[in-house]
């Protein structure tokens, strides 16, 4: 029996897959402490892990508005939005997040610590000697954020450009946002690190995956930029995600016949506030159609949706084992739990594009060749409508699912990465 601890930012979508993590591990004996949000301690004490929660300054509500959180930022746009959101959200907590693993291995040592990428604690508890501390892995729940020659930088929502073009490009781009995003970003790292070890950081700190034991991405080869610097130490496990049948059939389940192409509609549990993003006009795009629109509001009540044409329905969670072998296109805001799940089934996927990770997200789509997507949070109707229409009319966007599914299938998921995490104990 190992003594495993997980480490997670308060947000949903970060915290989600690693429950599933932690349900596996107790499963077959490990005691798990997984540190995270208070909003998550009854989820987290479901799967028979101990709920640790984050320090008061580390712990946020993700449900909340950040222009709330943090009323600074409804001012901000762009890379200085992207800047705010970096420094606040996810490198000042780091060092209350560091606190807090390297407690939990003091009072019970650890045999691995498990974290996501966002997890900026894990970049200073990599500065302590190996001997004083557990081997660190990253859990790639986001797209994969290593820095390369062969990418952009993270976050610019840019596909890869081949040859030495493409390489002078990243470099370019890489050294502007070096000078204008990154900068408070990283004097904070820099300044906590060497409060903590009395030396300096020598990597970018959001780079710091990279320098972890190891990285296990949540997806297959398929679906992430090829990198000829990537690490020795990057794994792909395919998606690993809890089940999404727990929700019962809806009334009008019957509807779903087969008689008309099936165009699933969903924003997930937290980006879901504002239906303009992309649920309101999927469904003003396609009440002419000759489909059957299928909403999932994601916790939200029914009355709140606009009103449904004929040929919509909706409900507030589905099963997704059920709905997704059914379905012809997923649309989406572009959480990238959700992706994986609707590639698992081979479902082409038409994607806006938002915040956070979701124009890394968006790009991968287009790139991969498994659907399309649409340059803007809030994309219009006419817009929205022909992505769906093309993904309907052009089979080359669910061949390209369909061979995503095939590799995912045989993809080593939870296996591979215990695996990982078993290799690195028996060699501490």
């Amino acid at each position: 029996m190992g003594s495993i601890v997980i480490g997670t930012v308060p947000i949903h979508g970060h915290v989600t897959p690693l429950l599933a993590v932690a349900r596996h591990l107790v499963a077959r004996g490990d005691r798990v402490r997984f540190i995270t949000g208070s909003r998550f301690a009854d989820v987290v004490s479901a799967t028979g892990a101990s709920h640790v929660p984050l320090p008061a300054e580390a712990d946020y509500d993700d449900r909340q508005d950040w222009n709330e959180t943090f009323p600074q930022r409804a001012a901000l746009t762009g890379p200085k939005a992207i800047a705010h959101d970096i420094e606040k959200v996810f490198i000042r907590p780091g060092r209350a997040q560091h606190d807090a693993v390297m407690s939990a291995h003091r009072e019970d040592p650890a045999d691995v610590v498990l974290t996501d990428p966002a997890f900026a604690g894990g970049a200073f508890v990599l500065g302590h000697a190996r001997a004083s501390r557990p081997p660190v892995v990253v859990c790639g729940v986001l797209p994969l954020m290593i820095a390369s020659r062969d990418t952009a930088p993270y976050g610019m929502g840019m596909t890869p450009l081949p040859g030495p073009l493409g390489r002078v490009r990243n470099a370019v781009l890489s050294a502007v946002a070096a000078r204008i995003v990154f900068p408070a970003s990283q004097r904070i790292a820099e300044e906590v690190y060497r409060s903590l070890h009395g030396v300096e950081l020598t990597f970018p700190v959001l780079d710091w995956p990279r320098h972890a034991e190891a990285i296990v991405q949540f997806t297959v080869p398929e679906f992430e930029y090829p990198r000829s610097d990537a690490p020795d130490t990057l794994h792909f496990a395919g998606p690993i995600s809890a089940t999404g049948s727990q929700a019962p059939l809806p009334p009008w389940w019957g509807d779903l016949d087969g008689s008309r192409p099936v165009v699933h509609v969903t924003q997930g549990t937290i980006a879901n506030k504002d239906y303009a993003q992309i649920i309101a006009p999927t469904l003003a795009a396609l009440a002419e159609d000759d489909v059957l629109v299928v909403v999932a509001t994601g916790g939200r009540p029914l009355d709140t949706l606009p009103p449904l044409p004929a040929n919509a329905r909706a409900a507030v969670y589905l099963p997704y084992d059920e709905l997704l072998p059914l379905t012809d296109v997923y649309v989406t805001n572009g959480g990238y739990g959700g992706v994986q799940y609707a590639l698992r089934y081979g479902v082409p996927i038409v994607t806006s594009s938002g915040h956070e990770d979701k124009p890394e997200v968006a790009a991968r789509i287009a790139w991969s060749g498994v659907g399309r997507r649409i340059k803007s949070e809030a994309p219009s109707a006419a817009s929205v409508g022909t992505a769906v229409r093309a993904v309907l009319g052009d089979p080359r966007y669910r061949v390209a699912a369909q061979h995503l599914q095939a590799s995912m299938a045989k993809a080593s998921g939870m296996a591979g990465l215990t695996h990982v995490m078993d290799e690195l104990v028996k060699g501490s």
